[in-house]
């Protein structure tokens, strides 16, 4: 998305703004608040790439590295997750709010084709920036004076310079959680992919990567093995969380040591989410240790 984006126009007296401002409401309320709008949009977007990137079966990490139909096929996944998520229904376009038909547009990049047959119409705005890690919920009118004058071979219209200030945001470079594989170090990857075995790299993943948040997608495109999450779990002395503790790495569960996580200051880990740390002081070991875990200490 654009670095820099106009101060929205669509304000009291603008001719668009008790439609958009309307339906942004109907928005928040059908997701839950502003909050969970918030949360609950971000995570869903980047779930929606995660799936078509399908690290654990292709090996592919980012993406650029997806096919021209694998990014257009994002917009249609985009589109019906989100119809999903605010409990709307199919209509004459992608859905109907209020009455109206509504149609989604979905972006990698730094604009939107609007087709001829939403032109008129509202449209829902979505955009994720994979390098900045943010992402956008806008509305507009997709009025010809907001479009291009250009139009690509399907006859379809982009938003003009002057057209981005008639969109309303209900999101304007909200926090996006980042592609996994970017915000590792390519020698730190390396070190994390050399192991023979589904438990020897998922060891080295969560030894590598300490204090942050890691998803089971994550763990499964490292493991490449259908039982992946019996890697994690303490078995008889041979999984990964056993092998870690002898290191002295405590390796936690957001969804049953969510007490300890916080005990320990940790950053906040989802259900489906676990994060490793190692720790400093004689204290942490005993917090531990309070909690059930015993760790190898050697100060």
């Amino acid at each position: 998305m654009k670095q820099s984006l106009p101060t929205s126009i669509v304000l009291n007296g603008h001719p668009d703004f008790q439609l958009l401002s309307s339906i942004a409401a109907e928005i928040i309320q059908r997701a839950g608040g502003a909050a969970a709008l918030s949360e609950g949009f971000s995570t869903m977007l980047r779930q929606c790439v995660d799936d078509v990137i399908m690290t654990p079966k292709t090996g592919r990490r980012s993406y650029d590295e997806l096919e021209k139909t694998e990014k257009t096929y994002i917009g249609t996944r985009v589109e019906i997750e989100l119809r999903a998520m605010l409990n709307l229904k199919k209509g004459k376009l992608d859905t109907v709010i209020l009455g109206h038909d509504v149609d989604i547009k979905n972006t990698m990049g730094s604009n939107w084709m609007i087709p001829t047959e939403a032109v008129g119409h509202p449209c829902i705005l979505v955009a994720a920036d994979e390098v900045r890690a943010l992402c956008y919920l806008g509305l507009i009118v997709a009025r010809p004076e907001y479009l291009t004058v250009g139009q690509n071979k399907d006859s379809k219209k982009s938003i003009s310079a002057l057209g981005f200030a008639n969109i309303i945001w209900l999101l304007n470079a909200h926090p996006y959680p980042p592609n996994f594989w970017r915000t590792v170090p390519s020698y730190v990857i390396d070190r994390i992919f050399a192991g023979k075995s589904g438990n020897r790299r998922v060891m080295a993943l969560f030894r590598e990567v300490q204090r942050v948040p890691i998803t089971r997608s994550v763990i499964e495109a490292v493991a490449q093995q259908q039982d992946f999450m019996r890697r994690i779990r303490a078995d008889n002395g041979k999984g990964t969380r056993d092998h870690l503790a002898r290191e002295g790495v405590l390796l936690l569960s957001g969804h049953y040591d969510a007490p300890l996580i916080k005990a320990l200051s940790l950053p906040f880990c989802s259900g489906s989410e676990f994060v490793s740390y190692k720790p400093r002081v004689q204290a942490e070991v005993a917090i531990a240790a309070n909690a059930g875990i015993l760790l190898a200490w050697n100060g």
